[in-house]
């Protein structure tokens, strides 16, 4: 007989039939019962496997209903200004005739167009109607002073103009002149105004003011210096947006060690964290429950483990400041010993906050039910993301750690307990197209498979039982912006596909159509030779993302192509967002991409060519069967080879790299500082390893049994790491989880 089997899956049932089997010809045991049903074990059931063709069917129907929709609302305004230049005078607001108005007698042209109209009128649907009807008062709201909005049930008044030097009135959001109808309706079908579906310009009617989309990423050396460089980053900033970038220990979900092949990599181009008071160290002197304060972990493998950590660290935070408020917190410090410290100085700002119970776990430190109030409480309030993308590991950046369906699983765990403890200010993963960029793909075949990916984790969800409301609002996008055209309208393609994909498709609310996404400039496009143009460069990409109404933005710093950036290079970055957001006039207006013809043929052009790639992995039996041919990897290699071919060729010019060159050698630069941990931090983050394993030597046996006993249940994973977290390290808890839930096996 033949046995089917998967090489690169963890405890596959094919290999445990064929191990029964033989088993039983040898005598052994009894012959095996017949193989469990395949459609059970499936992340995405067979039914569904057409999800991404069915998504480019509904937005191909939805853009040719919008045109025959557009062309009747164009008869109709037509018909209506011929019937004012007769004296007849149409119903307000996009309506027809009341029945009861006879045609007149004396004009059988009246009555004709009448007839007409109403028929033009009847081929529109009631929501086309309606939005033609309330267009006029809406364009006006916004050439008022002033307007209001609801956000959360929440009003907000803006402004709707600012002035420049010149007292000019400056639209913050801009409107379309035209008085056609099929125009107007193709706009409100296809691009509306910002705030409104499919959200094309943005999400929100308008941005925040005072608040910049400043997010820059940091990690170096231990948790205290990446600590003093997040208030360095946040100093002056009203809102505190970390993001944290971690070294590739960490990444691949082990511990701190003197083994020659880890200890040269520990703290480097990233931090260093393996216990749960590494994060309450990386975090403190913020309060992690402040609505200004959020918090992003670009962690993927081991991020179910990370981000129990973060909570852990936001809970315990808020037991302190309970202690501190009714004067206990010193007495319980005084009970314990060899407690953990913040070594060195605190940088300026930091108020000491966290570290009142670094070495003591929160729920050690309050009755039962002090703790699960402060830990509801903490759980809706806590904002920020985890990356936690494994599909986009496994095509592009390559730290998975876990099997790809316990990995999938853990992702899922997370949204269940996520929603079931009402967390709804935290990202449960941000699908990311930015590492898949820097491993070469193009724009759109970046945002084709971060789309895809994204859609293929709504449909896991859904297979798992959740509704789509109770957690498509939890995912966010990750992007990266480089310098070809295309980059121009990511965002409005992205936000527009998934606007209509969740509407149209899923029947999900407005809050889960909101696509909200962060952008870094493009990594790959920095270069060593004459490092200065990078800025230039970045800026460009920053501009871009700003244009197309970004939620959040990194800036590369023009070291990155040698070094993780010195703290001078970082301030010359972030300098890049200030001036766009506070110099630069036009960036005061919010949607200056609407209306150019260039941008309009721009974003069908590429919402076409990203509809006919779902398509091409539909073929291939979605993302997932995609995956087991290799069928993104080698797209993307295929795309970076043609870059490299066309860069060392001169083909795409690059400025002081293949085009523009220096004659002269940069002799008068000094070349950049480069930051690298010291064997001073790893030392030390090793000694604060072993003090925490020290220091739960009786406890960690017991809970890394019970974690592996819930894995191997079927159980949520999430749930119990909360727990492991606070007495197992990183590398414990993930050589547990290797033993229940297998090792990453890349497919052949």
């Amino acid at each position: 007989p033949v046995y089917p089997t998967i090489a690169a899956r963890w405890s596959d049932p094919g290999i445990d039939r064929l191990y029964a089997a033989l088993m039983a010809r040898f005598g052994e045991s009894e012959e095996p019962a017949a193989p469990p049903d395949p459609e059970g074990e499936a992340l995405i059931p067979g039914a569904r496997v057409r999800y991404l063709a069915e998504i480019a069917e509904t937005l191909r129907a939805y853009r040719g209903e919008t045109e025959r929709q557009a062309e009747r609302a164009a008869d109709a305004g037509g018909i209506a200004r011929a019937l004012r230049d007769l004296g007849d005078q149409p119903p307000a607001g996009a309506d027809p005739y009341p029945s009861a108005a006879a045609p007149d007698p004396s004009s059988p042209a009246v009555a004709e167009l009448r007839k007409r109209y109403d028929a033009a009128l009847a081929d529109l649907d009631p929501d086309a109607r309606r939005a033609l009807a309330e267009w006029p008062e809406r364009r006006s709201r916004y050439r008022d002073t002033e307007q209001s909005y609801t956000v959360r049930g929440r009003s907000i008044r803006v402004t709707n103009h600012v002035e420049t030097l010149s007292h000019t009135k400056l639209p913050r959001v801009a409107t379309p002149r035209s008085s056609d109808w099929g125009e107007q309706l193709r706009f409100l079908r296809h691009e509306n105004l910002p705030g409104a579906f499919p959200f094309t310009a943005g999400v929100f009617p308008f941005k925040r003011q005072g608040e910049d989309p400043t997010r820059m990423f940091a990690g170096e050396g231990g948790p205290e210096r990446t600590n003093r460089r997040f208030h360095f980053l946040s100093a002056e900033q009203p809102a505190k947006r970390l993001s944290t970038a971690f070294d590739s220990v960490t990444l691949y979900g082990r511990d701190p060690h003197e083994r020659p092949d880890i200890w040269g990599k520990v703290g480097n181009s990233g931090v260093s964290v393996c216990t749960i008071d590494d994060a309450k160290k990386l975090y403190s002197g913020f309060d992690l429950v402040d609505p200004a304060t959020s918090v992003s972990m670009t962690i993927n493998g081991p991020a179910p483990i990370l981000l129990a950590f973060y909570l852990n660290a936001a809970i315990d935070q808020n037991v302190e400041k309970h202690l501190r408020e009714r004067g206990e917190l010193e007495a319980l410090r005084a009970r314990e010993t060899n407690l953990p410290s913040y070594q060195g100085s605190l940088p300026p700002g930091h108020d000491g906050l966290g570290h009142g119970l670094l070495g003591i776990p929160g729920e050690c430190a309050v009755d039962r039910e002090t703790y699960q109030r402060i830990r509801s409480e903490t759980l809706a309030a806590v904002r920020g993301t985890v990356q936690a993308d494994i599909l986009k590991e496994d095509q592009a950046q390559n730290t998975c750690i876990f099997s790809t369906e316990f990995a999938l699983r853990m992702m899922g765990d997370i949204q269940e307990f996520f929603c079931a403890n009402q967390v709804r200010n935290f990202y449960s993963v941000s699908i990311s197209g930015y590492h898949i960029a820097e491993a070469g793909a193009n724009p759109i075949t970046q945002l084709a498979f971060t789309l895809a990916n994204g859609l293929t984790y709504v449909e896991s969800y859904l297979a798992r039982g959740m509704p789509i409301d109770s957690f498509a609002p939890n995912l966010s996008f990750f992007f990266s912006n480089g310098l070809d055209a295309e980059y121009s309208v990511i965002g409005r393609v992205a936000r527009r596909i998934w606007a209509i994909a969740m509407r149209e498709r899923y029947g999900a609310s407005e809050r889960s159509q909101k696509l909200k996404y962060h952008v870094q400039t493009s990594g790959r496009s920095l270069h060593a030779q004459e490092i200065a143009f990078n800025d230039i460069r970045t800026t460009l990409q920053a501009l871009s993302a700003i244009q197309d109404n970004c939620n959040s933005l990194h800036t590369n710093a023009y070291d990155e192509a040698l070094t993780t950036p010195t703290q001078s290079s970082v301030r010359r970055a972030v300098a890049i967002q200030h001036i766009i957001n506070r110099e630069l006039g036009l960036a005061r207006n919010e949607n200056p991409l609407q209306g150019a013809w260039v941008i309009d043929e721009l974003t069908d052009l590429v919402e076409e060519a990203v509809l006919r790639e779902f398509e091409r992995l539909s073929e291939r039996g979605g993302v997932l069967g995609a995956m087991e041919t290799l069928y993104q990897r080698g797209k993307i290699q295929e795309e970076s080879l043609y870059y490299e071919s066309q860069k060392h060729s001169g083909e795409l010019p690059i400025v002081g790299v293949n085009f523009f060159r220096n004659p002269e050698p940069e002799t008068d630069v000094a070349p950049p500082e480069l930051m690298r941990s010291s064997d001073v931090e790893k030392q030390a983050q090793l000694d604060s390893l072993r003090a925490f394993q020290q220091r739960h030597a009786e406890a960690v046996g017991p809970a890394l049994a019970r974690l592996q006993e819930v894995a191997l249940a079927g159980d949520n994973v999430f749930e119990e790491l909360l727990c492991t977290v606070q007495v197992a390290s990183l590398g414990q808890i993930s050589d547990a989880l290797f033993e229940v839930g297998g090792r990453y096996r890349r497919a052949m």
